[in-house]
């Protein structure tokens, strides 16, 4: 099972605006018609129930949209780029290139994880009272990219939970339609196995964990790899070996418990039902004893204690009822101080400026200054600073946007060198 990927995303740049001018044989009135440059694509990923884990992956690691098309004359704007979707399992957890958290956990649901970049601005968009014959136009502006790594929590109802050897997959088989690999050696199980139990009007989907032992939440064995997949469980079947051929049973219980508090997403305290397994080992009148002794221990930390035995089938009718009956909720769950937040593809954005209207002044070592900040950053990026028209509007905008004044309070004189992103320039103001 491949619970984990890591890939590249790009989204697609966004196409340039066009500069041209209308001229036609006896139409009086010409004038700049360029058009805008379309949109770049997104970079989405779709949540797939075809899909089991993220296996498909493996193998293409860079996923890029595709750029939008350029603006042209006759204010003819560029066509949009096409969205490149990913498809993933039901379950998948990501973060984008923004930082928003992604969760897909219903069928056909969308998230944005990499957007296209904005198409430029053709000549027509600047043109004003004073600039009636614009020979510029802006560049689109690149997409999001960068690696973004993609987690697979299983959407199970179920945890089984214990330490190996505990029986938990014999369980799970008899419980369930479920076939998993069954062995009397530790790590028979190397990745989560589901299964489905079937009440009259209502089912549970059980999740069977790989074991958990001592350090599990620091690393160690098979199962801390796993612990993320109990975060969306509802509650836990705790499975301890009644009659372990070595080490006492109580230990065990205390093992697990200290290890799924240790992994720090709230498994503790998720409601949990105790299984003795394996009953045919002992007499029945120790069994009734030992159940006994378990639920004065535990008294209402909780849901009960069962004794049961994969091998006779004896008690998993009862496991079952129990399950389908204290289940809190059928529909998948995060553990409780981490509930799922899905991220649905959004029409707006909001930016929020940093420093003085978005951007900040540094002087440098070498007497020049550098104004940051992405606003002002893409404002450059998105025009030819070779073309004098441009760096015109450029110094314009600057202006309107009060960084000659913030250049002016850092001690910037006229002929100074100013940098902005990779541009370097002397202005003269």
């Amino acid at each position: 099972m491949y619970d984990k990927a890591k890939i590249w995303v790009e989204g697609g740049a966004g196409g340039n605006g066009s500069i041209s001018f209308r001229r036609e044989a006896h139409v009086p009135r010409g004038g700049p018609d360029g058009g805008d440059g379309g949109h770049g694509g997104d970079v989405v990923l779709i949540c797939d129930p075809s899909r089991r884990d993220l296996g498909a992956l493996r193998g293409s690691k860079h996923f890029r949209a595709q750029r939008g098309r350029h603006g042209e004359g006759s204010n003819r704007q560029g066509a949009r780029g096409e969205d490149l979707e990913i498809p993933v399992a039901p379950g998948t957890q990501a973060m984008a290139v923004d930082g928003s958290r992604v969760d897909l956990i219903t069928p056909g649901q969308r998230a944005v994880i990499a957007r296209g970049g904005r198409g430029g601005h053709g000549n027509r968009r600047f043109t004003t009272s004073v600039r009636q014959a614009p020979r510029f136009a802006e560049k689109g502006s690149s997409g999001e990219a960068d690696w973004i790594e993609l987690r697979l929590k299983l959407l199970a109802d179920v945890g089984l939970v214990g330490l190996p050897n505990a029986g938990k997959s014999s369980l799970l088989g008899r419980l369930t339609r479920a076939a998993p690999k069954v062995a009397d050696y530790p790590f028979t199980t190397l990745s989560p196995v589901l299964g489905t139990i079937e009440g009259e009007d209502r089912q549970a989907v059980v999740a069977d964990i790989p074991g958990l032992i001592e350090g599990a939440a620091e690393g160690a064995g098979l199962g801390h790899e796993f612990l993320a997949h109990v975060e969306r469980c509802s509650m836990l079947v705790h499975l301890v070996d009644v009659a372990p051929m070595d080490g006492d049973p109580v230990a065990d219980y205390e093992t697990v418990r200290a290890e799924l508090e240790a992994h720090g997403a709230g498994l503790e305290r998720l409601p949990e039902l105790i299984v003795l397994s394996k009953r045919d080992l002992l007499p029945p009148e120790q069994i009734d004893e030992a159940v006994e002794e378990w639920r004065q221990r535990l008294g209402d930390r909780t849901l009960g204690v069962i004794a049961v035995s994969s091998a006779t089938g004896e008690g998993l009718d009862e496991l079952r009822q129990r399950i389908l009956t204290e289940l809190p909720d059928l529909a998948p769950a995060s553990a409780p101080d981490e509930a799922p937040q899905p991220e649905f593809e959004a029409e707006h954005r909001v930016y929020r400026p940093a420093g003085e209207g978005g951007y900040w002044v540094e002087r440098e070592d070498d007497g020049g200054f550098r104004v940051l900040g992405r606003g002002v950053e893409v404002l450059f990026e998105r025009h030819d600073t070779k073309n004098e028209e441009a760096l015109a509007y450029l110094e314009q905008r600057l202006k309107e946007m009060g960084v000659i004044a913030a250049l002016d309070r850092a001690g910037f004189e006229s002929g100074d060198d100013v940098r902005i992103g990779e541009m370097e320039f002397e202005l003269h103001v």
